[in-house]
């Protein structure tokens, strides 16, 4: 068949790409793309160059001679000699003598080093190809950047000559547009051996036979949009063989235009390139797998460090569900169950704040919705190693189990697909995490694994909060009963606090007391044993018994306090405590400190004092020769005595001194007229607040004010 003017040019630049894409570098090169020219052997003339042979000619004019070529590119073999002369030239090269090729030099330099570029030349005949193409020839000259690289290319000739044998038998194919259906019309035998097809099989078809089932239809309408746009395009495709084995196919398509424009030919070039796209793929699908693991490994991190700073079992559902429903789901809620299986806490989370107040108006509502759905109770009572499968929504039975209101606001939220995930402990269900999309399909495959690993490890963190919370309650009753009523006493206004800390569940040594004594005295107590366990809750519990004994035998506050510490010395009742004892008498108070903080006395008129004398060792250090110690201050009416523990002062930031500056300003700057609870309570909220490390006791009395 006749060939229009400009085929030549047009099938030479789509062979040099080809043969680029198609000849990789040897290993120990430098990774660039060859210069690449096409030769006509017959006229011994170079018609096409792509940029970098340009780049080693920039100042010819193309068609050359390839003597001329070579001449200009300073080409010469590794003794010296020209390649635009001798027995050696470009033109033997290009008709692939010697087949594997040889090393040449350019005249270009790099610019580090004044030697030549070195070279290996290759040249790939395309004998067998349709007029002009079967007279050509492609030149590939690899570029060598180091001196390595060139001495391997010797040993390395057999297989660059195999990459230029894969380059010349690429597959080519030519249709014919002016045709119905664009039919082929010729291929080349590199096209049978590709796809398995014979010549007299395809030849006037179109290409779409070697499309097949996962064929992208997308790619397919790119290369059809291009075809009629009168563009070259290149795209890869899963095509599949004549057997109907599948294999990727690099394709580049280009129209052929003759002297008036038009359209007469598309030339096909394709290329097997399933090895590279499946290392690809596999490599994109690792990284793909990498990635998951790695958000999955991050969110149960995540999960597990949030389930353990939360004390609160309400607070660690809620924020159970803050964490995890947006990062897998549109909408999702925790509900958790008690020991009798009954709801006892819900938290609802949507994805998209816009849904923020349907999500709170649904967690507000009645939770009989939850009670009746299936899904949940089967998630509820399902046994170890049960694993949760997304599903739609069982819509149409919704309105039979939930209000209308209900019902709306779940519609609004959302309902496509579902995950019931079972939150399991060590001993059973205590809740289930439920994940909502509105799409059916939208609830990814990799977003229900990680839910389900998110269900074991979840049910063990809220029952770690349960359990710690538990405990804790039970520290807490336990501590209180060790402590007192406060008694009526006339002219007195008491009030009393113990705060256990709130990062641990053991009870504490902290405690105080009033004592109506017989003589008419009031005896006043704030201790603090060392330890937090029940041995220092016994310790505390024996301290106060026998502080109390000799308290009611009348005796003075630093009598009391050495008998104390004589007592617990010789029959070791106790660890190291601190404590102070005070006795009202009227209006004198006597106390005396074993190692404890200053109460403070506040007038009605404002003034604060520190009661810093009568310090002695704390009970239980001994001391030779103990003296006994005590001070007395005026209590008058009005005036109100704060004593306390240390918890109520000291942080890790805030050491005691300063924490007694700043109740000492606390008790300056609060207001006139409190009664006891209120300054009580006002000491513990400004000075306690938020998480404390310690144990707090605060004791107020507050001596009523003479009437007028």
């Amino acid at each position: 068949m006749s060939e229009p003017t400009g085929q030549a040019d047009a099938l030479a630049d789509l062979a040099a790409r080809a043969v680029v894409d198609a000849l990789a570098l040897p290993e120990g090169a430098h990774e660039q793309a060859a210069a690449t020219l096409l030769v006509d052997l017959d006229a011994g003339t170079v018609v096409f160059a792509n940029l970098l042979a340009t780049q080693l000619a920039p100042d010819v004019r193309l068609p050359a001679p390839l003597a001329e070529w070579a001449r200009a590119a300073g080409l010469r073999t590794q003794d010296g000699l020209g390649l635009d002369e001798g027995l050696r030239t470009l033109a033997t090269i290009a008709r692939e003598a010697p087949s594997r090729g040889i090393q040449v030099s350019a005249e270009r330099a790099t610019g580090d080093s004044a030697l030549r570029e070195a070279l290996w030349v290759v040249g790939v005949p395309l004998a067998g190809a349709p007029a002009p193409l079967a007279h050509q020839a492609l030149v590939v000259l690899l570029p060598l950047r180091s001196r390595t690289a060139a001495a391997a290319m010797p040993d390395l000739g057999t297989d660059v000559h195999a990459r230029a044998a894969v380059a010349s038998s690429v597959s080519f194919t030519i249709t014919d547009p002016t045709q119905p259906g664009d039919p082929i019309v010729w291929v080349n035998p590199a096209f049978e051996r590709v796809t398995g097809y014979r010549a007299e099989d395809v030849i006037g078809t179109n290409c779409r036979f070697l499309q097949g089932p996962d064929t992208d239809r997308e790619v397919v309408a790119r290369i059809r949009a291009a075809l009629e746009a009168r563009t070259t395009v290149a795209d890869t495709l899963l095509n599949y063989r004549a057997d109907g084995t599948p294999f990727w196919n690099q394709v580049v398509i280009s129209p052929v235009l003759d002297a008036d424009g038009h359209v007469t030919h598309h030339v096909g070039i394709q290329a097997d390139v399933t090895e590279r796209v499946q290392a690809l793929l596999a490599r994109e699908a690792a990284l793909d797998e990498a990635r998951v693991s790695s958000r999955r490994l991050h969110l149960l991190a995540e999960v597990s460090q949030t389930l353990a700073e939360h004390l609160d079992y309400t607070d660690a559902v809620r924020a159970l569900a803050q964490v995890a429903v947006p990062r897998l789901a549109s909408w999702g809620f925790v509900a958790v169950v008690d020991e009798r299986g009954r709801f006892d806490g819900l938290h609802i989370v949507a994805a998209d704040p816009v849904d923020a107040i349907d999500a709170a108006e649904l967690e507000r509502a009645d939770l009989g919705w939850l009670t009746r759905s299936p899904r949940i109770a089967h998630a509820l009572a399902s046994p170890a190693g049960h694993v949760p499968v997304a599903s739609p929504v069982d819509v149409a039975s919704l309105a039979a189990r939930t209000t209308p209101r209900q019902l709306a606001l779940l519609h609004r939220l959302g309902l496509g697909s579902a995950l019931v995930v079972p939150l399991r402990a060590r001993d059973g269900v205590l809740g289930v995490l439920v994940l909502v999309v509105r799409d059916r399909h939208d609830l990814l495959q990799e977003n229900v694994i990680t839910a389900a690993h998110l269900g074991h490890r979840a049910g063990v963190g809220l029952d770690n909060v349960r359990l710690y919370q538990r405990e804790r309650e039970a520290a807490v009753t336990l501590q209180r009963s060790l402590l007192p009523e406060l008694p009526e006493i006339p002219g007195l206004d008491v009030a009393a606090a113990y705060v256990p800390a709130l990062d641990r569940a053991q009870v504490g040594g902290d405690w105080f007391d009033v004592l109506p004594l017989p003589d008419g005295a009031v005896g006043l107590a704030v201790g603090d044993v060392v330890g937090h366990d029940l041995h220092a809750a016994a310790s505390m519990g024996q301290l106060r018994s026998v502080l109390r004994s000799y308290a009611w035998s009348g005796q003075d506050a630093g009598t009391v306090v050495a008998r104390l510490d004589e007592l617990v010395q010789g029959l070791g009742m106790a660890d190291i405590a601190t404590c102070v004892y005070l006795r009202l008498e009227g209006s004198t108070l006597r106390y005396t400190r074993a190692g404890h903080p200053p109460p403070f006395v506040r007038t009605a008129d404002g003034v604060v004092r520190e009661l810093d004398g009568a310090l002695t060792t704390p009970v239980g250090v001994p001391v030779p020769g103990r003296p006994v110690v005590e001070a007395a201050v005026d209590l008058p009416p009005g005036a109100v005595l704060v004593v306390y523990t240390d918890g109520l002062l000291e942080r890790r930031s805030r050491p005691l001194r300063r924490g007694i500056a700043e109740l000492r300003a606390t008790l300056e700057a609060m207001p006139d007229g409190m009664d006891a609870r209120g300054i009580c309570d006002h000491l513990v909220a400004t000075l306690a607040g938020g998480e404390h490390e310690d144990d707090v006791c605060v004791l107020v009395v507050r001596r009523d004010a003479e009437p007028d």
